[in-house]
Parts: C-alpha cells; structure tokens; sequence
C-alpha cells in the first residue's frame, strides 16, 4: 500500500469519525450523566464492536450478510427497538435536580451498552466491507492490509471518542442539572430517531 492511498484512508477515517452516530450521542450522554470514567468506558465498548465489525470484513462476513436478506431484517429491527429503548430511557429522566435526575445506568455496564449500540446497526459491517477494500492494494498482502487498515480505524475512532467523553464530561461538571437534563433528552431524541430510521431502511 502506497504512503498517498493511506494517507486518504486515514484523513477518510477521521471524516467518518467525526460524523454524529448512535455511538457518540450515547458516549456524549452517558459522560453528562455519570462522568468521563462512564464516558471512557462507552467507548472502549465502541472499541470492542468495532473489532469484532472488522474482523467479519476480514472473514468475508459482509457479502454473507448480504445475501441473508431476511436474518439482516431481523438484526436491524432489533437494533432499532434497542436504540429506541436507548433514547426513551434518557428521555424519561425526571424533572427535579437531585441525583435521581440522571438517567439510570445500564443492568450490563457502560462497555456491554455500548457494544450493543455499535453492533445494533448490521449496516455498518456492509459499509466497511465496501469502504476498506477500496484502499486494498491488489498486488500487496491481504491480510496485513486488512489488519493494517483496521487497527488505524479503531485508533482514530478511540481518538475521537475520547475526546468526546472527557470534553462531555468535563461540561457535566460545570452545567447545571437543567442543562444536562436538556442535553440528555435531546440525545435521547437522537437515539428515537437513529433507531426509526433503521426500522424503515429496506434490504
């Protein structure tokens, strides 16, 4: 792989990463809610799921998936019914400002949470396993390539993420239980809606 294919792949990455997802609504709200420490652990959680998308890519999973029409309909409904879930949970926070106001944190823990989220939308193993091959090398190694190209996914999006739970929970410190409630409903509304949108996407 040439050092200007590379250098594309990554600058792609960084755009990718940046783009507003389930993940990082729910990375920003659980650092509102419970601290960067629950923040940091949502995106290791991030982290653990996207391995596991990659590493489907790299066993020919995705083109598997493809032609199991009626097994991805079922994964992406369930999906979407979590996200849903997700969202109506921040929601529902009460209204008064003592501890009770935050959100209730999950039964599994940050990390399983969050790799539910990163795993509940099965159209993002179809994405990478059309957007890596695209920066393959044919006349170079596959599997090195594969692994190469992953592991600069997975270190841009831990850059990201983290960057976002310790800025998201460094500002839950500083606003008001107001604020952050506010915060948390509209990422909650965020989640309703990601989850709606994936309930109506077809094959």
């Amino acid at each position: 792989m040439s050092l200007e294919l590379y250098a594309a792949y990554l600058v792609a990455c960084v755009l990718i990463v940046l783009l507003p997802g389930p993940t990082m609504t729910l990375i920003i709200a659980n650092s509102l809610a419970h601290g960067m420490r629950a923040g940091l652990l949502t995106a290791a959680g991030n982290q653990v799921g996207l391995a596991l998308i990659i590493a489907a890519v790299a066993i020919g999973l995705a083109s598997a998936i493809e032609t199991m029409g009626w097994l991805f309909d079922w994964v992406r409904l369930a999906g979407a019914a979590y996200l849903v879930w997700l969202g109506w949970q921040l929601i529902r926070v009460s209204g008064s400002t003592g501890p009770a106001d935050r959100a209730p944190k999950p039964r599994g823990g940050f990390l399983l949470q969050s790799l539910l989220v990163s795993l509940s939308n099965p159209k993002t193993l179809i994405f990478f396993g059309a957007f890596i091959p695209q920066f393959i090398d044919p006349a170079g190694d596959y599997a090195r390539q594969i692994v190469l190209l992953g592991l600069t996914a997975m270190a841009v999006a831990a850059a990201g993420d983290s960057l976002y739970a310790i800025l998201a929970g460094r500002a839950g410190q500083v606003l008001s239980q107001a604020r952050v409630r506010l915060i948390s409903r509209i990422s909650g509304a965020f989640l309703i809606g990601g989850g709606i949108w994936l309930a109506l996407q077809r094959r």
